[in-house]
């Protein structure tokens, strides 16, 4: 079948101050890529339409045009063409196209009570991130600091991990992070009619120490930030060891956080407090 994406970037709304031309554009690929990784589908050609401010020099449509390449390619894609228009704010639109068989589609609404609750990677740096670009008050070390907002300039979709899940036939349900882990936590229990128990929520490292430093609940910075692109799945716990394979082929980690209940709940225990 073919599957067919889209999602748009506005500036105002999506492109943080420290943002470049070229980092939002890729960025506007990775978003729409992301959700292809959720569901196991590898893209194949973009098209993109710009809205673009008068403002707006050669030189900047060009950088514009590098990151959309740049992002394309990264996730073995190809922009194909698209429309260009004047607009009052930047506008990247994407409509990303692919092919897959659709009974391997991972979906959101398959997940069963005992399946176990995992995700690709550890949240908060987004959040994180985006405090200190926005904000000067927040403090911490120039490392760290180069670790948290790139996470928020340069994001990564999961395609890899995606692929490789899917063909592991191990998932029971998928969806990925960029709304935020709290929200794509109620959305998968609402679409396959269960509950979750969050007993290790995953936090980065890199979060607990700058929530330790700036006095901010890492939590929070986890649950709540959004745009981190990880992939939360269910996976059947007789083949959990095929998924962690295969996530770890492609060089990730697939990291259980809870599992699946039959109360429709998402309930999460922090340190046996719920």
């Amino acid at each position: 079948v073919a599957v067919l994406k889209t999602d748009m970037l506005v500036a105002e709304t999506d492109v943080p101050r420290g943002m470049s031309l070229w980092q939002s554009a890729r960025k506007a690929v990775v978003m729409n890529v992301s959700d292809f990784a959720a569901k196991g589908v590898q893209p194949k050609s973009v098209l993109v339409s710009l809205g673009l401010p008068r403002n707006l020099m050669g030189v900047d449509f060009e950088e514009l045009a590098k990151g959309l390449n740049a992002g394309a390619r990264e996730y073995g894609a190809y922009v194909i063409g698209g429309d260009t228009g004047e607009a009052c704010d930047l506008i990247i639109s994407i409509q990303l196209y692919g092919a897959a068989n659709k009974k391997g589609l991972m979906l959101r609404s398959g997940a069963k009570a005992g399946d176990i609750l995992a995700v690709t990677g550890f949240f908060g740096k987004s959040a994180a991130g985006l405090r200190l670009l926005l904000d000067e008050a927040y403090k911490t070390s120039v490392a760290l600091r180069d670790v948290l907002v790139d996470a928020v300039l340069m994001p990564k979709a999961r395609l890899k991990e995606g692929l490789a899940l899917q063909r592991s036939g191990a998932v029971t349900a998928s969806t990925d992070s960029s709304d935020g882990l709290a929200w794509c936590l109620h959305e998968l229990a609402s679409q396959s009619g269960v509950g979750f128990l969050v007993d290790g929520l995953p936090v980065a490292d890199e979060v607990r120490r700058f929530a330790e430093v700036n006095m901010v609940d890492p939590c929070d910075l986890a649950l709540y930030g959004g745009e981190e692109y990880e992939l939360v799945v269910t996976v059947d716990p007789q083949m959990w060891s095929e998924a962690e394979d295969a996530v770890e082929g492609m060089g990730g980690r697939l990291v259980p956080i809870g599992k699946a209940t039959r109360k429709k709940k998402v309930i999460l225990d922090v340190d046996g407090i719920r």
